[in-house]
């Protein structure tokens, strides 16, 4: 249609010129000859020929069944598939290496909208040790009071980081404090979420609010128990400056295990604030993020609180460069309170959209197992329409 258009416009500047012509010729003294009329007509035929064929193939495409070959909407009802892999290298500095290399994981994401309501999303993830589902699950938007349901299993609105998928991370691995009190992928289970944006500003701000229902599926807070956990988080968000916003966010997550006499609260703050000048969006990009917990535990009639905390650091300088730094600081969430922090600086070399690579090391002490280091190569691929999501 685009080509149409063109030649059409093409056409009727010729005419336009013809016509002047024409026109021009009786002040001049002159008549217009025949060939200038021969050819004002053949362009007027042209033009009205090409739009007719338009026409005709409009209205041929209107009539043809859904799913017909060659048409448009042949894939209407099907899913939008994407797929990305996580390659890991890692040398360490221990004799004798082993577990230098590994498939991370593969992921294939299904993404439909199933109607003008409700939209379906499934991540399956495949790795060396396990196929499962990263998640699964439906969501209604348009409801009374603003609402958004979601039903399935989801990762959980905690803090910044926790709803994201391991390839978008901006290092190779979730922060330490959600690894030792959440679980090595972070908080996720299986529930109903609800969502809303409150209808009211503070300070200027937008804010948004999330209660959630689900299974309990995280060894360090419940245990491996199974009954149901709650979370609740506030969140906030300023626009300071046309290039500068500020996100600030609370969350609240409880739950039991009766069976070994388990009773987990967790309280977080985080906090996080972005530079990126909207003409160089893609280009520059400064984000500063932080966030602290408090993990108040009761086991066997014993109460003990334990904390732990990351702050982390990335800059983007170009289209294709990215250099960030993490610190984590974290106490084991039960028992021996021992304790860890971690220096990991990365450096990202997006080669496309559709791959990155990313250089890590990480420097480790803890009071029981010591010192250690380790240097990665991070590969990640993508491949669909939905690439590296984040959240």
């Amino acid at each position: 249609m685009d080509s149409l258009a063109t030649a059409i416009t093409r056409l009727e500047d010729r005419v336009d010129r013809l016509t002047l012509e024409r026109c021009a010729a009786p002040r001049t003294g002159g008549a217009p000859s025949d060939t200038v009329v021969d050819e004002l007509a053949a362009i007027r035929a042209a033009a009205a020929a090409a739009a007719g064929a338009a026409s005709e193939r409009d209205s041929a495409q209107e009539k043809a069944p859904a799913g017909a070959a060659g048409r448009p909407n042949q894939n209407v009802l099907n899913p939008e598939i994407s797929v990305t892999g996580t390659v890991l290298f890692t040398a360490r500095d221990e004799s004798p290496q082993r577990d230098n290399a590994e498939l991370r994981e593969v992921e294939v994401s299904f993404q439909s909208a199933l109607d003008p309501y409700s939209t379906a999303k499934i991540f399956l993830t495949f790795s060396e040790d396990e196929i499962g589902v990263e998640e699964g699950y439906l969501y209604w938007v348009g409801l009374p009071g603003r609402i958004r349901v979601d039903a399935g299993k989801i990762r959980q609105q905690l803090g910044d980081l926790n709803r994201w998928h391991a390839h978008a991370l901006p290092e190779s691995q979730y922060p330490l404090v959600y690894q030792r009190f959440l679980g090595e992928e972070g908080l996720a289970g299986v529930g109903v979420s609800l969502y809303t944006a409150l209808p009211l500003s503070i300070a200027g701000g937008t804010h948004e609010l999330w209660l959630q229902g689900t299974t309990a599926e995280s060894d360090p807070l419940y245990a491996g128990g199974t009954q149901p956990s709650l979370l609740g988080r506030f969140q906030s968000f300023w626009q300071l400056t046309r290039s500068t916003y500020m996100q600030l966010g609370v969350t609240g997550v409880g739950g039991n295990n009766s069976d070994a006499d388990l009773r987990s609260r967790l309280a977080g703050l985080d906090f996080r604030l972005t530079y990126r000048p909207p003409d160089a969006a893609t280009r520059r990009d400064i984000t500063f993020r932080a966030e602290g917990y408090r993990l108040h535990a009761t086991e066997a009639g014993q109460t003990t609180n334990r904390y732990g905390a990351f702050a982390d650091l990335q800059v983007r300088t170009s289209r294709r460069w990215v250099f960030g730094a993490r610190y984590d600081w974290v106490e084991a969430p039960r028992g021996v309170n021992d304790r860890e922090w971690r220096i990991t600086p990365a450096v990202t070399w997006w080669q496309s959209e559709f791959v990155y690579l990313r250089l890590e090391g990480e420097h480790r002490q803890s009071d029981l197992e010591g010192t250690s280091n380790q240097l990665r190569v991070q590969v990640v691929l993508s491949m669909g329409p939905h690439k590296h999501e984040t959240y």
